[in-house]
């Protein structure tokens, strides 16, 4: 009932959800002809992916963190802060959105599709150092894209490829990829007009910005993710079969930069930005670990309480559809009829 209320109030012509229990997807549900088999692009929730094939390479020994960025891309050596005093930018700088890269949304929403020629290009131009690097948290999509070259110039593989070899086929995500769906069980693109609604452009191909709001999915493929990253909690003796160790996945989910307070469902929270995952203190829920996505035609959000066994996933196929709110008002439901374990 909440779901069907909040998706007529907001206009989301579908939604997809689940509740994931104990590291099982425990209920399903959904809002028009769609289930959690049914494809959606999940855009910025694609940051995580992208973090953990970067740490993936970093544990192989291919990268470090702090690593400037032109020792890998010498192309990005002119990518400057706005002051001399500032250090160089590091992969770290641009999986916790501390680069000082300014925000660019909705731009990159639009250039899933840069090709390489394009982004060079973009870079020789320069690009635009809103602050200095390492300073204070500036949310950047072109960031991600940053790091996707980056990734590229140091191992040989583009962040997708490293997604869809070393972590997807160990976790059983078989219907998530990287290029719009060939079948006929995906959400199309729509928004609200004019009191009605219509057709979006259609979806932009997987491109250099793709790492940062590429990827399609569904409720039961991201259950499975929700569930990897939550297992890495707590910290144990037993054995740790990856695909990423237990000591990175709580690296992604442990902030590493003081974002500020946001206001969900009323409730006042600090937050954090770790490695393509937010971190906020709940003081209801504890650690809640997050993070939306918007493109044109979709939008969609993961949370969990960090450690317990308990996760919301809602997408949707309206452009911008705003589910974040309602992964948090379901979370709070599971939590007041006790389903949330201690």
């Amino acid at each position: 009932e909440l779901v069907t209320a909040y998706a007529e109030l907001h206009h989301c012509p579908t939604v997809a959800w689940g509740v994931v229990g104990d590291d099982v997807l425990a209920a399903t549900g959904s809002v028009g002809d769609v289930d959690e088999h049914t494809v959606y692009r999940i855009a910025s929730m694609t940051k995580s992916f992208s973090a953990a094939a970067t740490l993936w390479l970093r544990d192989a020994g291919v990268l470090r963190l702090d690593d400037p960025i032109g020792w890998h891309a010498p192309e990005l050596t002119n990518v400057r802060s706005p002051t001399a005093d500032a250090p160089p930018m590091t992969i770290r700088d641009l999986l916790t959105m501390t680069s000082g890269l300014a925000t660019d949304d909705p731009w990159a929403d639009r250039h899933l599709d840069l090709t390489d020629d394009e982004f060079d290009a973009i870079v020789d131009r320069g690009l635009l150092v809103a602050v200095p690097t390492g300073t204070v948290h500036e949310y950047s999509n072109l960031g991600y894209a940053v790091l996707g070259r980056v990734v590229q110039r140091a191992s040989g593989r583009r962040i997708q490829d490293v997604v869809s070899e070393e972590l997807l086929p160990a976790l059983g995500m078989r219907a998530t990829t990287w290029t719009q769906p060939l079948h006929g069980e995906w959400a199309p693109p729509l928004d609200w007009r004019d009191g009605g609604f219509v057709d979006e452009l259609p979806p932009l191909a997987d491109g250099l910005i793709a790492p940062m709001g590429g990827i399609w999915t569904t409720v039961a493929d991201l259950a499975r993710w929700v569930t990897w990253l939550d297992d890495a909690y707590p910290a144990r003796d037993d054995h740790d079969d990856g695909p990423l160790s237990r000591a990175s996945r709580r690296e992604m989910q442990t902030a590493q930069r003081y974002v500020g307070y946001r206001t969900m469902r009323g409730v006042r929270c600090a937050s954090g930005y770790g490695y393509g995952l937010r971190v906020i203190d709940d003081p209801e829920l504890g650690d809640v670990i997050t993070h939306s996505g918007g493109v044109p035609g979709y939008g969609s959000n993961m949370r969990w309480v960090r450690g317990r066994r308990t996760a919301v996933i809602a997408l949707s196929n309206s452009t911008y559809a705003p589910v974040t709110e309602l992964t948090a008002q379901v979370l709070d439901l599971v939590s007041e009829q006790g389903f949330i374990p201690e």
